[in-house]
């Protein structure tokens, strides 16, 4: 299991501050959000994607890949009864996929809450098929460019669709595409009915990336969240792909919230070692 944090929280810090201060701090690598970079992934220019990979290979981070990947432009849905909105979301997704993987990334991260939801008059089956849809075209460029799309159960004061592990298994398994798996986020998981170690141990077969959080918004060791059983499942499975801290709440500014998450978590990794 490799420690990576997501960028987002570095309001204004350049992309050589942001990668020399994570590479201080002990992680391994970093998650990107491209609305971070621009409005929309298509102006993000050749020099900055090409800056990505120089900076993370001078210090020596993994590009883990990115996240937050609908928040811009505005319009975007995978759902919309619209099938042109769908179309133009579609194209967007393939877009992230090249982006991704020119950057150096391995994985994307789906979660997107707001642009996958079912509106008032849709029914599961129609959002379903929609979002398969959507994706389909995604799947094939991902699977062209060594890109994995890792979809996220989220919360159910986040999204009505999508809201548990096994429903995005379910969704996974029924595509059955070797560029579609799952990802875990604590925060989400906690709004399930189950332990979080149980959950994790049920995605085994299809878990490949972790999201580190606490319900209160902020990193690892800020909330009441126990870290040490989850951290113990997830060597139970023995996994061994990126676990990145994403937090929401950026006010004890992106230096604490940083050096406390990994100082607690190298803590609890400690731990599990010498038991």
């Amino acid at each position: 299991m490799k420690l990576g944090i997501c960028n987002e929280m570095f309001t204004d810090w350049s992309l050589p501050e942001i990668f020399a201060f994570v590479a201080q701090t002990g992680y391994q690598g970093i998650e990107i959000a491209p609305f971070t970079l621009a409005d929309s992934v298509k102006e993000i220019t050749s020099g900055q994607r090409k800056q990505i990979r120089t900076l993370a290979k001078q210090y020596h981070l993994g590009v883990i890949g990115t996240h937050w990947l609908l928040v811009k432009p505005e319009g975007l849905s995978l759902t919309a009864p619209d099938s042109s909105i769908r179309g133009k979301t579609s194209q967007y997704l393939q877009d992230l996929v090249v982006f991704t993987e020119e950057i150096g990334g391995e994985i994307m991260v789906l979660g997107s809450p707001r642009q996958r939801s079912r509106q008032p008059q849709q029914t599961e089956e129609e959002v379903t098929r929609y979002l398969s849809e959507c994706l389909s075209p995604a799947m094939e460029e991902a699977r062209h460019r060594g890109v994995v799309i890792c979809l996220e159960p989220l919360s159910r004061q986040e999204t009505n669709f999508i809201n548990t592990a096994e429903q995005a298994i379910e969704f996974i398994r029924k595509l059955g595409h070797p560029s579609l798996a799952l990802i875990l986020d604590v925060k989400a998981m906690s709004d399930e009915d189950k332990p979080i170690p149980d959950i994790v141990r049920a995605a085994k077969q299809y878990l490949r990336h972790f999201h580190l959080n606490d319900t209160n918004l902020l990193g690892p060791g800020w909330g009441q969240v126990d870290f040490q059983p989850i951290i113990g499942a997830l060597r139970e499975i023995n996994y061994q792909h990126w676990a990145s801290v994403e937090v929401f709440d950026f006010s004890p500014g992106a230096e604490n919230i940083a050096r406390h998450s990994y100082q607690y978590l190298s803590q609890v990794l400690s731990a599990g070692e010498k038991n």
